[in-house]
């Protein structure tokens, strides 16, 4: 079922907020400045802080362009304001339902068989996390960065740099991003390097071991 949060009847509302049981699908009116629709999306998530009780979920932007500073200015008020963990953005052209649920649930999956957390912003060049968890970072692992966890990995941006789930022998851990293009990843024991990559994609991804390879599937083609 879908619920939608809306504001006072009669005005024209800037910001329309969307929300089922995997995700949010907020909704931005084109013609709006750009600091009214921040304003009311901060009224809309303060209302609404509540209802969402620290959820897990991954988030649509429709209406209108984002910069990639404006993007990461909206993902920063909703989690600040509502106490929304966001795992995923994806982008309206996808089968967002379906990519929710599977990028939703195994991450919540993996954050409670293993205790995971959150890591909030972008890993640069020479920067190095390592965690005995599982991992979701709302941000991007740039080249030079480096990742490794002992669960798995999951990316609310782009992997171009080193990562490394399962890092203690896991062979069932994954890595999932919106834009799979490691430099190097490895799970468990076993390393894929960018020349033997199946699949370079800018599609929400998500990588798993089998048997002696690596493969990385778009996760819109995965059954479930």
């Amino acid at each position: 079922m879908e619920t939608r949060l809306r504001g006072i009847t009669g005005m024209k509302q800037k910001v329309i907020i969307k929300s089922n049981k995997y995700g949010l699908i907020v909704h931005m009116d084109p013609d709006a400045e750009y600091t009214e629709i921040l304003k009311e999306l901060r009224e809309k998530f303060t209302e609404s802080a509540r209802f969402f009780k620290d959820a897990t979920m991954a988030v649509t932007f429709e209406g209108r362009i984002l910069t990639k500073p404006q993007e990461e200015e909206v993902i920063g008020l909703i989690t600040d304001v509502a106490h929304i963990h966001i795992v995923c953005i994806f982008d309206t052209n996808e089968n967002t339902e379906r990519l929710y649920k599977k990028v939703v649930e195994d991450s919540l999956n993996s954050l409670t068989r293993k205790e995971g957390q959150f890591y909030k912003g972008t890993l640069r060049q020479r920067q190095v996390l390592e965690t005995e968890q599982s991992i979701i970072i709302l941000g991007d692992v740039e080249f030079g960065a480096t990742v490794v966890s002992k669960g798995n990995i999951v990316v609310l941006g782009a992997v171009r740099g080193t990562v490394h789930a399962g890092a203690t022998g896991d062979r069932n851990a994954f890595i999932t991003a919106l834009s799979m293009r490691p430099h190097v990843m490895k799970i468990a024991d076993i390393v894929s390097t960018h020349t033997y990559l199946q699949d370079e994609t800018v599609r929400p991804s998500i990588a798993r071991l089998d048997g002696k390879r690596i493969y990385i599937d778009p996760l819109e083609n995965l059954e479930w």
